[in-house]
């Protein structure tokens, strides 16, 4: 299946040519289904390219995402190494470590790429309460879900139903299930 995204050439009226890429860069949270972990700890890996970042900021996007209880239990807690890629951790503990680092930028635009899909369902579920609530605490922010379970999207907004790229349906959860 292929996708594809045009990109128009402002963005909120501003030619893209003088916006600052750092800038934007800035704006967003990303959150894979296959995360990036980096050669660092725990800790490091949630905070990473954030400055001043204190160990409370970074335990509470840990508890958010639902993987704080989990690296307390490890012999070095938040400074345990993951090493490169996190070859020691499950899948649904890459992608909760992913969504911390992601919820602790407090970013603008909050892409979900399948970032839930190695999540048993109460787990997705407690992703689902947070997504929902840092939706209340920040309604400027706009998030982007893309998932193949309708549980993951059944909250959102407006749901879109791709077919070879092309968008076939759109709506509530509601109106999309009979």
């Amino acid at each position: 299946m292929n996708f594809y995204c045009a990109l128009s050439q402002f963005l909120d009226g501003i030619d893209n040519r003088q916006l600052n890429i750092q800038w934007i860069r800035f704006c967003f949270g990303l959150a894979n289904q296959e995360p990036i972990l980096f050669d660092l700890t725990i800790g490091e890996n949630i905070a990473y390219e954030l400055d001043n970042v204190t160990m409370e900021d970074i335990i509470n996007a840990a508890t958010k995402a639902n993987i704080h209880s989990f690296i307390q239990q490890l012999p070095q807690g938040y400074e345990t190494r993951v090493e490169m890629k996190g070859n020691f951790l499950s899948g649904d503990k890459k992608q909760r470590i992913a969504i911390a680092r992601a919820l602790l930028h407090h970013p603008k635009i909050l892409p979900l790429d399948e970032a839930t899909s190695y999540m048993d369902s109460q787990n997705e579920q407690i992703i689902q309460q947070t997504l929902e609530q840092t939706h209340k605490d920040d309604a400027n922010r706009t998030s982007f879900i893309i998932a193949h379970r309708l549980s993951t999207i059944r909250p959102f907004d407006l749901i879109c139903v791709l077919n070879n790229g092309h968008i076939i349906e759109s709506g509530t959860h509601t109106e999309l299930v009979p």
